[in-house]
This record gives C-alpha cells, structure tokens and sequence, in this order.
C-alpha cells in the first residue's frame, strides 16, 4: 500500500454498496492505480463527475459515491446531515480499503469535506473544493431552505429542480447546450422529495467552517466558474486567502456545476493538481 492508501484493487464499474448509520450508501469505481474519491455536488449523484472521472481513470483508481439520499443511496433517518455524510465517507473508504487519499467535493461535497477533514484529517492526501463556501448559511439563506424543504413535501420536486437550473448551470451552458440541462434534470429526478427535504435540512444545519479553513496543512485546490452565482469568485478568493498556500482556478463559461459544463478544462486541472501531489 502505498502514501495514498493504494492497495492494488482491480478497475471495476459496478456499483459497490455499505451500510452506514441504517442507509445504504452505493459508490462506483473506475481505473486503476492510486485512489481519489469525487464527491458531487446536491441534487444530482455520481454522474455529474463520469465525464471528468473517465479522463482520470487513466491513471487513477476513481471512486464516485453517490452521496447520502442522493442517487441509489438511500437518506436513512432525518436530516442529512455533514457529520452523516462524513462518516459515510469514512466507512466507504472503509470498504474501498483506502486508507488516505485525495478527496474533491463539489458545493454539498465541500461542506461534507469540511466536517471530514475536523474529522478525519489524517486520511486526506489533499483537497479539491469545487464551486463551495465555507460560512455557514446566515438566517435568511438557513429559512430559504427549511421553505423549500416544505414546499417540496407539498407541491413535489419538479419545480424545484426547474427552478434550480438558472441558478446551477451558467448562462453560457443554458443558451448552447440544453443536453446538460436535461442530463442535469435526469440525475436530479432520482431524489424523492424526502431526500430533497432532509438534505436541505442537513445543509442548513451546518456549521459554520471559516476557523476550519485556517487548520487545512494538505495540498487545496479551490475552483470556481466565473458564470457561478451561488459560490463564485467571491467565495472562492476567501477561501484562498484563508488556507493556507492554495491554487485558486477559475473556469471560463461555467457556473456552479463548472465539473459538468467544461469536464476537459477541469479534467485537465485536476490531472495537473493530482500529479504534483
């Protein structure tokens, strides 16, 4: 086993599944060779990252779960919360006998990568925080949600997800390519309004991960879209300024999923960030 936790495990592009805390939590693996794990960003799944994860494969054993009430992963009891995705994470590297390795995490996946890393630290090679913040959501952002939740009991998740696309593909992506809007629609209609609302409960109830930012000592990636009107340049340049010795990268013609709107600009990326590791 090698400094990333390599244990010579064969490619495989089956879906794995563990229990964690009474959920099942599904995971696939591509390539082989020393391992990375993907996180995606709420409310899609694993898929949001197979563009990219098939350009890595080539030199890295890919692990994609599909995180906590997303996907085939099922919610368990109550809110989603960071401290239950962490833990997921942790029994999954578990199972993939990782022991330490690099982990990028896009939006719900950042927040989810700063519970583990107070958690967790001595198992993460590195980080990637993708289209994130660290603040926690002040009290109008916090009811936004909770109302959401709700309304997605009531009126189900359709104009939920509609009206989330404007906010989570940048102008360039929804003017000229529409099959991302509805490969999005199409990962996003796997979660019932259940998972919606319990995940957005459990991302409301975050902490707040501002001091969180000053402690990471492993090699950052921060990446942005410069079309990203949830967690921008703004967000990002703060968390650069906080972390000690990060890249900060910006991707052109991208909003908040810049991972599915421009995969070989942020293939390209990673591949750069994950060889100088």
């Amino acid at each position: 086993m090698n400094k990333f936790g390599y244990s010579g495990c064969m490619h495989s592009t089956a879906l794995q599944e563990i229990r964690s805390d009474g959920a099942k939590i599904v995971y696939r693996v591509l390539g082989e060779g020393p391992p990375v794990i993907l996180l995606h960003p709420f409310p899609v799944n694993h898929e949001f990252w197979l563009p990219v994860a098939e350009t890595l494969a080539a030199r890295y054993r890919v692990i994609l779960p599909d995180m906590r009430g997303h996907g085939d992963s099922e919610l368990g009891e109550g809110p989603a919360t960071m401290d239950k995705h962490a833990a997921d994470i942790a029994r999954l590297m578990d199972d993939a006998e990782v022991g330490r390795a690099p982990l990028i995490g896009v939006s719900i996946g950042g927040y989810a990568l700063f519970e583990f890393w107070r958690k967790y630290r001595g198992r993460v090679a590195a980080l990637g925080l993708c289209n994130t913040k660290a603040p926690a959501d002040p009290p109008e952002a916090r009811a936004a949600r909770l109302h959401a939740a709700n309304d997605v009991i009531e009126r189900g998740t359709e104009p939920f997800f509609e009206s989330m696309i404007p906010r989570l593909l940048g102008k360039s992506t929804r003017e000229a390519r529409p099959d991302l809007i509805e490969g999005v629609l199409r990962m996003m209609r796997k979660m019932s309004p259940e998972d919606v609302a319990q995940v957005q409960r459990g991302m409301a109830e975050r902490p707040d991960s501002m001091d969180t930012l000053k402690t990471i000592n492993v090699p950052t990636l921060v990446v942005t879209g410069d079309e990203d009107v949830l967690t921008g340049v703004n967000e990002a340049e703060l968390m650069r300024q906080c972390i000690p010795n990060p890249q900060l990268r910006v991707i052109a013609k991208a909003g908040h999923y810049s991972a599915w709107e421009q995969p070989a600009e942020t293939g390209t990326l990673l591949h750069q960030f994950l060889d100088g590791i």
